[in-house]
């Protein structure tokens, strides 16, 4: 699967129509399918392309038991807050009204592209999940010595 990334401006048109920017639909072959939910952590759409949603369901099962009330409970959620999409053959999706509802978005978004996914934000909110540069430069910095130290051990 190819690393997604990027930032793209797009609109929303009343019905909730979005076209998927081509350069995202570029790298992923012109694939078709997708699951959308809400994000976990951030007030954001996270869409998923099949094989990312597949490996992600996958991971999951990993980890939790069926058999555990409370992981069996975890899973189901997840899945239940998921919808699956299929994009029109001029790369326009259908983004179903209780998630535009529940992010706040009205008619302007932007698509991140974060690795496997890509996200989906009302104009304007992304920037405030981000940290300020300096403070960036020193994570950055002190996530990398941290990696390369593990790595010589």
């Amino acid at each position: 699967m190819p690393s997604l990334i990027g930032n793209i401006d797009a609109k929303v048109d009343a019905k909730g129509r979005a076209f998927l920017p081509a350069a995202f639909r570029r790298a992923l072959d012109d694939a078709k399918v997708f699951y959308i939910r809400k994000g976990l952590f951030e007030n954001c759409l996270v869409l998923y392309p099949e094989t990312a949603w597949e490996a992600t369901i996958g991971e999951l099962r990993a980890q939790l038991s069926p058999w555990v009330r409370e992981e069996d409970m975890i899973f189901r959620q997840f899945v239940a807050e998921a919808d699956r999409i299929e994009l029109e053959e001029n790369g326009r999706m259908l983004i179903p009204k209780r998630y535009l509802n529940a992010t706040g978005i009205a008619s302007e978004i932007r698509f991140i592209g974060r690795d496997s996914v890509i996200e989906i934000w009302a104009a304007g909110q992304v920037e405030n999940t981000f940290l300020d540069t300096q403070s960036f430069a020193s994570k950055m910095e002190s996530l990398m010595k941290k990696s390369r130290s593990n790595n010589e051990i």
